[in-house]
């Protein structure tokens, strides 16, 4: 490892900072006590700062030498609505709102990175720091952009990172392409008659109809598309009636499609759609059918997923570093970023969970977890990878 040494001196204060956000999590969008000490710590070190990109988005801007180059990394700020099972002494104080993914972590890191660029400066160009809101479920990172984020803040890059638990401690792995899936919902409610169960010939059972599409839909994933494009349709709901003797009115599916490509899920929607209501015809019966799409693929590109790698082998060393990692099903809103400007996302390792001290819950160290915390040690990496990020992309002259 060849850390930033004024950041690993400074880990000790950015430990406190993020053990103070984990005690205080915030859901998406109501992230104005973590936007506050964001934006205190930045003034502190003499960094401008602008406000209220996305509701409660921070905006730190780093200016350096003359050159017009600049570049953009972002850190996501927002909790889950979800309860601890930690006790130790930084666990949530508000019930129901817990740091299960993270985002306590990123939001330190990018302030180290903040800290050490600000005071010593050996860069020529502009450093944008973006600390979003509203990562999990409220697209925070297209409505700061909607706000426009790449307007006012010109950048050539965009740069996001997360740390990944399961991967040794502060390895870095990376891939060009497709990194991450797009997130996708459906709801379709099936419109039957009802009836008497002992009766079925005197209605339509939308609890058949509802099995029959399901097992179709199988077929689009398996039969339909390119076995080499990967796509996860899972129903993850099926609700249909109340007693047993009575043939419900309606029976409702409700699910999740994941894909990598564009074409790929525009081509799963809509045989979706149709395998549903022609299967639903076929027994009398009707559909709504409802298909919402939330977070696009998350596509890193060539040319700045390479020069990242570079960075992140100053900083952790070639052999610690993955650049042909499998890419995940999970998704991201950082993938709005990359569809309007160049750049990459990365993950870092968290670790096995053995960094947690006494009174962590049951259960693995893993993403969206009640027993979570995030990684310590990795502070001073996942800084210094920017740090190094920063300074490439911007040498002096």
């Amino acid at each position: 490892m060849k850390l930033v040494e004024p950041i690993i001196a400074f880990q000790s204060e950015l430990q406190q900072i993020r053990r103070d956000l984990h005690a205080h999590p915030e859901l998406c969008y109501e992230e104005q006590r973590t936007s506050d000490v964001v934006a205190a710590r930045l003034t502190e070190w003499g960094i401008s700062v602008v406000r209220g990109l996305g509701v409660t988005g921070v905006v730190g801007i780093i200016k350096n030498g003359s050159s017009a180059r600049a570049i953009g990394l972002r850190a996501d700020m927002d909790a889950l609505p979800m309860q601890e099972s930690n006790s130790f002494e930084h666990a949530s104080v508000h019930p129901g709102k817990m740091h299960a993914c993270g985002h306590d972590g990123h939001t330190a890191m990018l302030l180290g990175a903040a800290h050490h660029l600000a005071t010593h400066r050996h860069f020529d160009g502009t450093v944008y720091l973006i600390f979003q809101p509203a990562e999990e479920g409220g697209g925070g990172a297209r409505r700061m952009m909607e706000d426009g984020l790449f307007e006012q803040f010109p950048m050539d890059a965009v740069y996001g990172m997360h740390n990944w638990p399961g991967l040794e401690m502060g390895t870095f792995n990376i891939v060009a392409g497709p990194m991450m899936a797009s997130s996708n919902e459906f709801h379709v409610v099936v419109k039957g008659k009802g009836a008497h169960a002992a009766q079925p010939h005197k209605g339509v059972d939308p609890v058949m109809v509802a099995v029959h599409i399901a097992q179709s839909w199988q077929t689009i994933v398996s039969r339909e598309k390119n076995p080499l494009d990967t796509a996860v349709l899972s129903i993850t709901q099926i609700h249909a009636g109340s007693a047993t003797n009575v043939i419900p009115d309606e029976a409702v599916l409700i699910g999740t499609v994941r894909t990598f490509t564009t074409p790929v899920l525009d081509l799963i929607e809509q045989r979706m759609e149709e395998v549903a209501r022609h299967t639903a015809a076929a027994f009398n019966a009707d559909i709504d059918f409802t298909f919402k799409r939330n977070y696009p693929p998350l596509v890193n590109h060539a040319k700045e997923t390479a020069f990242a790698i570079e960075a992140m082998k100053a900083v952790a060393g070639p052999e610690r570093v993955d650049s042909n990692t499998a890419p995940t099903m999970g998704a991201e809103d950082f993938a709005y970023m990359l569809q309007a400007k160049p750049g990459c996302y990365v993950f870092i390792g968290n670790g096995e969970g053995s960094h947690r001290a006494g009174g962590h819950g049951l259960g693995p160290c893993q993403l969206h977890n009640a027993s979570y915390d995030f990684n310590d040690s990795l502070l001073p990496i996942g800084a210094s990878y920017w740090v190094r990020l920063a300074e490439m992309s911007l040498p002096l002259a």
